[in-house]
C-alpha cells in the first residue's frame, strides 16, 4: 500500500481468462475490481466477512470501465484501489488496472454499492460501515 487511502495488490491474467488471442477477457476487470476492493478493505482491517457477520451487505448498484490497451496471458497485473464517495446509503471505489512490467493503464473504472440490511433494506442512518469508510476516503 503506498498511502492508507491507495492500495495496490498484485495478480496474474490466468489462461481461463483470456480468449483465442490470449488477450484478457473484458468481463475479468469486474473480477479484478472486486479484488482490488476485498483487498483494500482487508487491508485497512475489515472484510466483506466481518460486515456481513454485522448484518450488512454491499451489493454492487452501478459499474463502470473503461479499457485502454490489451494485457494478455500471464501478465502480472497491479490493481489500485481507492475509495473516492461515500453517502449515507452508498460507497465508491475507483480502480485502476496496470501491467506490472512496463505501467501500462490497460483499464480504469469504478463500483458503486448500496448499504443494505440482510432483509434488503438501504440503511440510511447510523451506518458504522459508511463512517468507518469515510475515514478511509482518498484524497
Amino acid at each position: 500500500m503506498d498511502s492508507p487511502q491507495r492500495f495496490v495488490c498484485r495478480t496474474r491474467v490466468r489462461y481461463g481468462e483470456t480468449d483465442q488471442m490470449g488477450v484478457a477477457y473484458y468481463g475479468r476487470y469486474l473480477d479484478w475490481f472486486e479484488m482490488g476492493r476485498t483487498e483494500l478493505c482487508r487491508s485497512y482491517g475489515r472484510t466483506y466477512r466481518d460486515w456481513e457477520a454485522e448484518g450488512i451487505l454491499l451489493p454492487v448498484v452501478e459499474a463502470g470501465c473503461r479499457y485502454k490497451s490489451s494485457l494478455f496471458y500471464d501478465d502480472e497485473i497491479e490493481i489500485e484501489t481507492r475509495i473516492t464517495e461515500v453517502t449515507n446509503v452508498s460507497v465508491t471505489f475507483r480502480c485502476r488496472v496496470f501491467r506490472a512490467a512496463d505501467g501500462k493503464l490497460a483499464a480504469e473504472g469504478w463500483t458503486r454499492h448500496a448499504f443494505v440490511s440482510k432483509d434488503g433494506r438501504l440503511l440510511r442512518r447510523g451506518n458504522p460501515l459508511a463512517d468507518w469508510m469515510r475515514g478511509h476516503l482518498a484524497p
